[in-house]
């Protein structure tokens, strides 16, 4: 189940992002951008949801907003033990439907340069690549996908 986040649910999410994003650290040098977000803050302005099982065990999140004519998906993390099992697939669809439900024409996202699993993955869920860039020390590569 996919539901909008609470503040309550700040603390699970600050740790599945630790969590899922721990491996890129001797990878990128660094902590990848979404370890250090402000969650509270994102949560309040509505821009959080989670996913949850049936029992209600939090397994995802997913940050996104509407930008102008499109929706910025800016975090998607999924606990490590959950990987595998769509749950990631299921709160990018999530955003899709959101984002044209808004009357946005496209989802816009980014990831890490060296996440090279991302590089894969989003080609295949029908984003394409525009464009790369280095921001706040981070290569970046940007993505988006139109909506019908």
């Amino acid at each position: 189940m996919i539901r909008q986040a609470v503040a309550s649910d700040e603390p699970e999410i600050s740790r599945c992002a630790a969590l899922a994003y721990a491996r890129y650290v001797p990878v990128i040098g660094r902590r990848p951008a979404p370890m250090d977000a402000d969650f509270a803050a994102q949560i309040a302005a509505g821009q959080v949801h989670v996913f949850t099982a049936e029992n209600g065990a939090f397994l995802g999140f997913i940050v996104f907003y509407a930008h102008g004519d499109h929706v910025l998906l800016e975090n998607v993390a999924v606990l490590p033990e959950a990987a595998g099992r769509g749950v990631g697939k299921a709160l990018v669809a999530f955003c899709e439907r959101e984002a044209r439900v808004r009357g946005k024409r496209a989802v816009h996202l980014y990831t890490n340069e060296k996440m090279t699993e991302n590089l894969s993955i989003y080609p295949k869920l029908g984003y394409v690549e525009v464009a790369r860039r280095s921001e706040d020390g981070f290569h970046r590569v940007y993505f988006e996908k139109p909506l019908d």
